[in-house]
């Protein structure tokens, strides 16, 4: 059992008291051979974190699974039975539904699928309340982060959107929350739920063009009616690297925090868009994806991280253990130390991997561009917008890779994730009605047993 370092209990060296939730279950889950997404990736992180010496600067948890009810909070009711009930044995009898649920090729049926969902949720919503009461300033999950999920379907690898569901926790204490997603995918399941509400603002920096999944999140989708403006996008080509990341996001998000003054923020941190990625086609390198979430930290705002997309697994392990010793204040070694998974790390065995020599398709003119238009919507958006919904009463609602399998090079050709796009939806409105207006009622949500600090026996 990892138990809290003088760190994490904020002994007087100033240093964020973070909280790290992890399932030593959740590489288990298998979405099924020659698929892109692998849970293993998350075992992968957890050892580099234990092996650095991480875990002695965090408050670990092992997460309560998610309830049925807590994923009702914004999930339907028939599509949750759904996913209760499927399984591998018994999906040729539903195929109806498989297609209606959006399951098939990106978003397999697999054993474990429900237990899969809650784990990974189960962590996104302990870490929202966590936040909530005060416990910590920095919550770190690195199994959530599915942002594709819809209401009532699975969409682009994701089933249960953990996002959604931990910021209407935070909505339950803090006003405004700002989501961030650097996933080189846009956040289109977070986007859609919120578009009709000024409570949350979200922020996509994501690859267009193309066929690239999932096709949506252009420069003119704003939001709308109360949302109009705190829905915002910024949409890049291939071959992004640091110093053009660095230019848009630094200002853009300064002038983010100045504006729309946010009480916590949440960020997917999708590692597909590193150099390398067997999706992705950007070329930000690990200390470069990692700047962002540094200039996060450093507004001293609670902070949610999240884990998101990433598919060259050992430079998603490699990225994502480097920014939980960045959020730490620790220095680590670019030599990755000894440990059981430590072939997949070859030949050089380094933290660090050299970016590509790619062209980047985006220009000075083009990005400064964009970031006037997001910067004239800022400027259309009072600053700290009026609430329109109370909360609830604050704080309260309440098969795995065989051990040093080779991570193949053999699909690492950084093209277009041309998933299959299907049907473009419009946006879902979940929270606004003609009529009634802002419904975003959190008192509607049900509680969570998750009301209190976690007991030492549910420490890892």
């Amino acid at each position: 059992m990892a138990r809290p370092s003088d760190a994490s209990e904020g002994s007087g060296n100033n240093r964020p008291r973070v909280d790290y939730f992890y399932d030593a279950l959740i590489g288990n889950f298998n979405y099924g051979e020659g698929h892109p997404m692998r849970p293993h990736r998350v075992r992968l992180t957890h050892h580099l974190v234990v092996n650095y010496g991480l875990f002695q600067h965090v408050n670990v948890f092992r997460p309560k699974p998610a309830s049925k009810a807590d994923l009702n909070a914004f999930h339907s009711d028939e599509y949750i039975r759904f996913l209760t009930d499927i399984t591998p044995d018994n999906m040729q009898d539903c195929l109806s539904q498989l297609e209606r649920y959006n399951l098939g090729a990106d978003c397999p049926v697999f054993d474990g699928l429900y237990e899969y969902c809650q784990t990974y949720t189960g962590g996104s919503i302990a870490g929202a309340a966590r936040l909530n009461q005060g416990c910590s300033d920095i919550v770190l999950n690195w199994s959530g982060g599915m942002h594709h999920a819809k209401k009532g379907e699975a969409s682009g690898f994701c089933y249960i959107n953990d996002i959604v569901l931990a910021i209407l926790e935070l909505l339950k204490v803090h006003p405004r929350v700002l989501y961030i997603d650097i996933d080189i995918h846009h956040g289109d399941g977070v986007e859609e739920a919120f578009y009709l509400t000024n409570r949350v603002m979200t922020l996509s920096f994501h690859q267009s063009g193309g066929n690239f999944f999932p096709g949506t999140g252009h420069i003119n989708d704003t939001g709308a009616k109360l949302g109009k403006n705190y829905s915002l996008n910024f949409p890049l080509l291939a071959g992004m690297d640091d110093a053009s990341y660095e230019s848009i996001f630094k200002p853009v998000v300064q002038k983010v925090m100045e504006v729309f003054q946010p009480g916590a923020v949440v960020m997917c941190c999708g590692a597909d868009s590193l150099s390398g990625d067997r999706v992705g086609c950007w070329n930000l390198s690990i200390r470069g994806h990692t700047q962002c979430l540094e200039l996060m930290k450093s507004f001293n705002v609670p902070l949610l991280v999240l884990g998101g997309g990433g598919y060259t697994i050992r430079n998603v392990s490699r990225c994502w253990a480097y920014e939980t010793a960045r959020l730490l204040d620790q220095h680590i070694s670019d030599n990755v130390p000894w440990h059981e998974y430590m072939d997949y790390y070859g030949p050089d065995y380094k933290l660090h991997v050299p970016v590509s020599n790619m062209e980047n398709d985006n220009t000075a003119a083009s990005l400064e561009k964009t970031k006037a238009r997001i910067f004239e919507a800022l400027s259309q958006i009072e600053h700290c917008p009026s609430v329109q919904i109370q909360t609830g009463q604050p704080g309260t609602r309440r098969n795995p890779d065989p051990l040093g399998a080779e991570d193949s090079d053999e699909d690492l050709d950084c093209t277009a994730d041309e998933r299959l796009l299907g049907h473009k939806r419009c946006h879902l409105a979940e929270y606004f009605d003609e009529e009634g207006g802002d419904l975003m009622d959190t008192n509607r949500l049900r509680l969570r047993d998750f009301d209190e600090p976690p007991s030492d026996d549910d420490e890892l």
